[in-house]
């Protein structure tokens, strides 16, 4: 309900209880008569007693009624009376009582009627004038920092104990903490803290929660503030918010100020829209100011995030100010490994559960992604039924946070079903038998997001680095896919063209971007422009001739011609197993590694990709409960 429409309620309510009121006050509580009746009552002798209260005459009858008279002001009864007629001897038998009035019932009469509208008037307009001041209040306030303090006696503190990996940033943080617990340590050799700390990294690093770790451990408050909240369509709001901020800060020091998303007001100033009077320039100079004014034991110590460094203001990286940058990398398979298992601690896994396995399926997964994947994970035992989180729900929680839920209502015809699972199967077979290629983990033709189908295959070690030779291998398995649809079926599907998309990316970098095409050579061809307010590229300037982009088209033909090749020769001369693992598929719709390897019936051309030595069988623990 809005502001408007719940005062408009509360008027119309004040002045029905008004009217209320006076009408009640006015209501006749008992029966009036006149004086002519009164007077003829009593000459018939049916009048018991009479008692007069100002010019009110209450007559009580022998039957037991009760009547108000009003008589004239300044007459006695008995000279109204004695008008109508009546014998005075009979007047006189009757008992009469005059009642002097109260004061106060005589204020209380008299004012009350014409006090009371007003006393709720006056409660009325000190109703509207107080939401007034609250507006006023609240515009005052407009201008004053949004941050969020955490205290430092908050109870779900974050320690760097609830952080797994990103070893180096939690080193270079460490110095932060000691200073933040013992800062004469550093002032007796001269020494001064970096006034700023710049957490790089992609979305899900984990940027968020050491900055909050970083506070837990110094044990200090910590005000948290998205980039965002600074700004407003008002010119100067922004800047006010950034000073409110540190005033705070500055009160509560030591602390940790914290901006969330920098990259929001600190992006290179004199490339907006709206030039040098752009409200996040203004507020961008305001945190310049502000950092560069610290003193060296201020005790205040600024941390943001950023997932887009590029786009930053060079003032802000310079030193003096964010003058520490700290990159945090996707975690590798020993972190992923130590990320699971806390985010496993309140969760029942089987004892056959292995997060080394987990860890080695999930190459590229950042920390949230593996949150989500336990969470996931959690929710399929409790739908199932299950009184543990086996490792089928684990796995089949990876698949869905990489590709999406099983799309059940996407049935596909025998047709469709057959020409899936032979595109999959050639995805497979293809890495199978490549010297240089990764090992397929699992194949299916159940739907996942936009996916037809699917074919998994992961790293046995995380890798900076590969050989083109690799890439070229990528480039065939790419076009497993495609090679199959063209020898088994003599025609091809649109369900390739994902496949073919990829492929020309993955071949025209190699051609343009790494020097790995020994006609072209090593040079870069293509500098990617990018408008800094908008963060992303929106043109290629082609710092080539035409001759040499016919060279380059010439290239990227080459390779993937050569990859298609290779992924159709692969396919001919294994075309027994082809058709026993695509059967199979068929059936059985979803086909780990062990199976593949079973059925396919050929050792993997990487020797690395071999199964691992069974161990001996525990039992199981995955029944149901009742």
């Amino acid at each position: 309900m809005s502001q408007t429409t719940r005062n408009i309620i509360i008027f119309i309510t004040a002045f029905l209880i008004m009217g209320g009121l006076l009408a009640t006050m006015n209501m006749e509580t008992k029966d009036r008569t006149d004086l002519a009746t009164l007077a003829s009552r009593i000459e018939r002798n049916e009048v018991e007693s009479l008692s007069i209260s100002g010019d009110e005459v209450e007559a009580v009858f022998k039957d037991g009624t009760k009547n108000i008279v009003i008589k004239e002001p300044g007459d006695s009864l008995s000279t109204i009376f004695s008008n109508y007629g009546v014998d005075p001897q009979k007047l006189r038998e009757i008992p009469t009582e005059v009642k002097e009035p109260s004061g106060l019932g005589y204020w209380a009469t008299l004012i009350i009627p014409n006090l009371l509208p007003i006393i709720l008037l006056i409660v009325l307009f000190w109703f509207f004038f107080r939401q007034v001041q609250g507006q006023n209040n609240r515009a005052l306030q407009f201008g004053q920092s949004a941050g969020h303090e955490v205290s430092k006696d908050a109870k779900d503190k974050i320690t760097f104990k609830d952080v797994a990996g990103v070893k180096e940033a939690k080193e270079e943080l460490l110095e932060v903490v000691d200073f933040l617990k013992h800062p004469d340590k550093f002032t007796k050799f001269g020494a001064k803290i970096p006034k700023g700390a710049l957490l790089m990294g992609l979305p899900g690093t984990g940027k968020t929660l050491l900055a909050r770790a970083v506070a837990g451990e110094a044990d200090v408050p910590f005000f948290h503030m998205s980039g965002s909240e600074f700004v407003e369509m008002f010119v100067g709001v922004g800047a006010s918010r950034v000073r409110d901020l540190f005033t705070r800060a500055k009160k509560s020091s030591p602390c940790i100020v914290f901006i969330d998303e920098i990259d929001a007001v600190g992006r290179q100033r004199g490339s907006g829209l709206g030039g040098s009077h752009d409200e996040r320039e203004q507020t961008l100079n305001q945190i310049l100011v502000e950092m560069d004014g610290f003193e060296p034991n201020a005790g205040v110590i600024v941390i943001a995030a950023t997932n887009r460094p590029d786009v930053l203001d060079p003032a802000l990286l310079r030193p003096g100010r964010f003058d520490r940058r700290i990159v945090l990398d996707p975690p590798d398979i020993n972190d992923r490994e130590a990320i699971l298992k806390i985010h496993a601690k309140k969760k029942p896994l089987a004892k056959s559960v292995s997060l080394r396995k987990l860890a080695e399926r999930t190459p590229g997964f950042s920390g949230a992604d593996l949150a989500n994947l336990m969470n996931e994970a959690a929710i399929f035992a409790v739908r199932r039924g299950k009184i543990s989180i086996t490792e089928d729900e684990l796995l089949e929680s990876i698949e869905k946070v990489m590709l999406g839920p099983e799309r059940k209502s996407h049935v596909m015809n025998e047709e469709e079903r057959k020409i899936t699972a032979y595109h999959e199967v050639g995805h497979a077979l293809v890495a199978h038998l490549l010297p240089n290629s990764d090992p397929v983990q699992k194949i299916s033709i159940i739907s996942r997001g936009r996916a037809a189908g699917y074919t998994i295959k992961t790293p046995t070690e995380d890798r900076r680095m590969k050989r083109s030779k690799e890439y070229f291998e990528e480039l065939a398995m790419m076009l497993g896919g495609y090679a199959a649809e063209q020898i088994i079926f003599g025609d091809i599907t649109a369900g390739a063209s994902s496949d073919m998309r990829e492929t020309t990316n993955l071949a025209r970098n190699m051609v343009t971007q790494w020097g790995m095409s020994e006609t072209l050579g090593p040079r870069v061809y293509g500098e990617k422009e990018e408008m800094i307010f908008l963060g992303r590229d929106i043109h290629e300037n082609r710092d080539y001739s035409e001759k040499i982009a016919e060279k380059i088209d010439s290239e990227i033909d080459k390779l993937i011609n050569e990859a298609l090749q290779t992924a159709k020769n692969i396919i001919n001369n294994n075309r027994d197993a082809m058709e026993r693992v695509s059967n199979e598929l068929l059936k059985l719709e979803t086909m780990e590694r062990e199976v593949f390897y079973k059925i396919v019936g050929i050792p993997p051309a990487n020797l690395k990709n071999k199964l691992p030595e069974s161990k001996p069988s525990e039992k199981s623990e995955n029944a149901k409960t009742a």
